[in-house]
């Protein structure tokens, strides 16, 4: 072996990624603020290889500029709507590509849109339907071969579903929004049913109260500003605590799946 390679493989080995999460391939949708973001952050810091999708390429770019430089991590930004299957498949195969095949994914893109159910804008149901229930659906099915294929391979699989309390709780004026969250509850329940016997951990992680973007366009003014006084009354969750909450439940051991996971504030007992 000659100097220069004896060089290159020192220091192949220096920079190999460390961490609980070192060699997988994790994809994040809604990466590009609140808790895909903080999520994307906690990934990239235990060592995965992070793929970042969302709809408006800036703040994805930027994203993956900081963890590159903060974490030194293998990062790929794609601008993708998940409401697209299309965009999706296209987005999985430059992903295999680029990073490899993921074994881990967390469909975290969502939007809630509250007002009462005989004034709202009726486009904001179909926007909800579309993005939290079949953009979740198009995730999925995008990359359950690669998780199958880890698994199978005797390697950790996750498909992390974001959810909140609000498909159990019942909240005035958001009735929709509670529909598609309660949808997706039942969705993992199944997938869990029929994935979890082929070694792919499926669950659900459910916030309530995080201090994020989830909201702020919501068209029903008076919803809107109940919702930021609902969140002022509590010492409210962060989204970085959710993110913490996801990483821990990859991180344990393949044959553990922490199915239903829910992250609120103490307060609310």
């Amino acid at each position: 072996m000659t100097d220069n390679a004896s060089n290159h493989l020192s220091l192949s080995v220096a920079d190999a990624p460390v961490g609980p999460l070192a060699g997988r391939v994790a994809v994040i949708t809604g990466a590009g603020a609140g808790i895909g973001a903080a999520t994307a952050h906690r990934f990239a810091a235990a060592g995965a290889a992070v793929a970042l999708l969302g709809r408006r390429s800036g703040p994805l770019d930027d994203l993956a500029a900081t963890l590159r430089k903060e974490h030194s991590a293998d990062v790929m930004a794609l601008s993708v709507d998940v409401t697209d299957s299309a965009a999706l498949n296209a987005a999985a195969a430059r992903i295999r590509t680029g990073l490899g095949r993921p074994d881990l994914v967390v469909a975290n893109a969502g939007v809630m849109l509250g007002a009462p159910f005989d004034v709202a804008d009726t486009g904001e149901w179909d926007r909800m339907i579309d993005v939290n229930l079949r953009g979740l659906l198009g995730t999925g099915r995008a990359f359950v071969t690669d998780l199958l294929d880890a698994a199978g391979a005797g390697r950790p699989a996750d498909l992390v579903h974001l959810g909140s309390i609000a498909a159990e709780v019942i909240f005035v004026d958001y009735p929709v929004y509670g529909a598609t969250k309660a949808a997706v509850a039942q969705l993992t329940r199944n997938l869990r049913a029929s994935l979890g016997p082929r070694g792919v951990r499926v669950r659900s992680v459910d916030p309530a109260f995080a201090v994020t973007g989830l909201g702020a366009d919501m068209a029903h003014e008076a919803t809107r500003a109940g919702l930021n006084e609902m969140r002022s009354a509590l010492t409210t969750i962060t989204a970085e605590d959710v993110a913490d909450a996801i990483t821990y439940s990859v991180a344990v051991p393949a044959r553990v799946n922490i199915a239903e996971l829910t992250v609120i504030p103490t307060e609310l007992g």
